[in-house]
């Protein structure tokens, strides 16, 4: 391990993959195996990475939301072949942040798996928001119960942010995967480090809450539910749109907290949507950005 000088970065040239400094990136393949909601994971021991506060940032966008964002960057890795193009994002870390450069074989060996993009990331987490905290800024919400996939909750994220627009955030049961972890990050494009959310552990209980704070709880389920379309966009003020995971869909015990349920109309013989989609529609239709 060598420092680069004169460069106007803290760059560190690595040739041992076994480095202490890198065992945050060590075997991301690995990391997704152990993860707590993964239910096909290996072993039932808690995965380091989470447990340790750091959580994996990957490609230029997401890097650049990274660093834009309250959370912190503890250090990157990148390529050799990516460093030139990336310059320009890694000029804009905080000085002194540990940029730790090694050739794309050796990132691979590292990370477990094939990094294209040749760039990753290690934020700290911080302290996170609680429930409480979370209803006090919003004013607009998705409520996620036990989504167990990555894709399905990045991209709900992603159309948080593009359609629900600023004063949104999103409330977790605890059995919701983690928005992130690597993949789910990467799939929401960064905004789900630019959406405030919060985990409970106390549900569906917290939803009381919720509703208390003045938001509106509308489920999107097939069950007993009303046509979307008969809501007018903007009426209630602040809505909460409940969503379960793909197949079960929400559970009634908090189905029955809604205060309205609504479906979207679909063609015969089709009798579900993706939940990322469902959402995405809904909030179309609920919200003016």
């Amino acid at each position: 391990m060598s420092a680069m000088v004169g460069c106007g970065l803290n760059v560190i040239r690595v040739d041992d993959p076994d480095l202490p400094e890198l065992l945050p990136y060590a075997n991301q393949r690995d990391a997704w195996l152990r993860a707590r909601h993964n239910p096909d994971r290996i072993d039932d021991g808690p995965d380091a990475l989470t447990a340790s506060g750091l959580f994996m940032a990957e490609g230029a966008l997401v890097v650049e939301h990274l660093i834009e964002s309250p959370f912190g960057v503890e250090s990157v890795l990148v390529s050799t072949t990516a460093f030139v193009k990336h310059r320009p994002l890694l000029d804009r870390l905080e000085p002194g942040t540990p940029v730790y450069l090694a050739p794309p074989e050796l990132t691979d060996r590292i990370s477990g798996y094939r990094m294209h993009r040749g760039l990753l990331a290690c934020g700290r987490r911080g302290r996170p928001i609680s429930p409480a905290e979370l209803l006090d800024r919003c004013e607009a919400l998705v409520v996620m119960e036990d989504l167990a996939n990555h894709d399905n909750v990045g991209g709900i994220f992603r159309n948080a942010s593009a359609l629900m627009g600023p004063g949104a955030g999103v409330l977790l049961t605890t059995r919701t995967c983690d928005p992130l972890y690597r993949k789910a990050l990467r799939v929401s494009m960064g905004h789900a480090l630019r959406l405030p959310f919060a985990e409970t552990g106390r549900w569906p209980g917290e939803l009381d809450a919720v509703r208390a704070a003045g938001f509106t709880l509308l489920a999107l389920t097939t069950d007993g539910a009303s046509d979307i379309s008969e809501i007018d966009p903007g009426s209630p003020r602040k809505i909460a749109i409940m969503v379960g995971a793909e197949g079960p869909g929400l559970s009634r015990r908090t189905a029955d907290k809604a205060d309205l349920k609504v479906k979207i109309p679909m063609a015969a013989g089709v009798d579900s949507l993706n939940v990322s989609v469902s959402t995405g529609i809904a909030m179309h239709r609920l919200w003016r950005v």
